[in-house]
């Protein structure tokens, strides 16, 4: 299983020579960003990287007393579960008169699965609820607090396998539908909000060093965050709707 992860992973990403030098507003400080998933991983790695560069982070963890990582670096922890409705509504109370720049949704989850015959239908809805279902519960529910937001900025965190042309190699069953249904519902999001001014954009972070991308993967988180924070500090609104890459190359749909 992890050779064939490798394998189908590595066919997506290229040097990491080819990210962009991070070039960030001087105005960062008075701006607000809410990353799901904030506790481990790519979601911890923004954290810090955009609490560095002065921004109010709000970050969400499942079980906040456990995030402790993500309590060190001195932002703002919410409890968030994206498949629960109570939970989302919660979050939404909690945040009712606070505008928010850019809200990351990137909270989500691969687990094991390989073959047809081994796919657990029970885990693909488990992967659909979290990684395409919880970015729209939590974009539905926060769409008050973005409009009031400097920004209105949008980024849903997808992945390569998210791709339908370069799906070359069948398997992860759920994982991939689940981010090719994330990327649609990001179209949809940017054709319906452009005309309020907001960008919305799928990224993919490429195959990064963590617990979901395992020790093979060809860059490390600071690599993958710091190629994205450059991408989405370059967006206009010309650029909603868009699926790109850490690096800022365009992905197939």
């Amino acid at each position: 299983m992890k050779q064939l992860i490798a394998f189908c992973l590595l066919a997506l990403v290229v040097s990491t020579s080819a990210i962009p030098a991070p070039s960030f507003a001087a105005d960062e400080a008075s701006l607000t960003v809410l990353i799901t998933g904030a506790n481990r991983g790519l979601g911890l790695e923004f954290a810090r990287q955009y609490r560095e560069a002065g921004w109010h982070v709000i970050g969400t963890a499942r079980k906040p007393d456990a995030a402790t990582d993500l309590r060190e670096l001195g932002v703002t922890v919410l409890q968030l579960d994206v498949t629960d409705g109570d939970s989302v509504a919660r979050l939404a109370g909690n945040l009712e008169d606070q505008p928010i720049d850019m809200l990351i949704n990137n909270a989500g989850i691969l687990p094991a699965q390989d073959t047809l015959p081994e796919t657990s239908i029970e885990t693909v809805a488990r992967i659909l609820d979290v990684n395409t279902l919880g970015p729209l519960r939590v974009t539905q529910a926060l769409l008050p607090n973005l409009a009031e937001g400097d920004r209105k900025t949008i980024v849903n965190i997808t992945s390569g396998l998210g791709s339908i042309t370069r799906n070359q190699s069948g398997r992860f069953y759920g994982y991939r539908e689940s981010k090719a249904a994330l990327n649609m519902s990001s179209r949809s999001m940017a054709a319906e909000l452009r005309g309020d001014g907001f960008i919305v954009v799928a990224m993919d972070p490429g195959w990064v060093q963590t617990d979901m991308g395992g020790a093979n993967a060809t860059l490390t988180p600071e690599q993958s965050i710091s190629g994205m924070r450059s991408v989405i500090d370059s967006l206009t609104v010309e650029d909603t709707g868009t699926y790109r890459r850490y690096d800022g190359a365009s992905v197939p749909w």
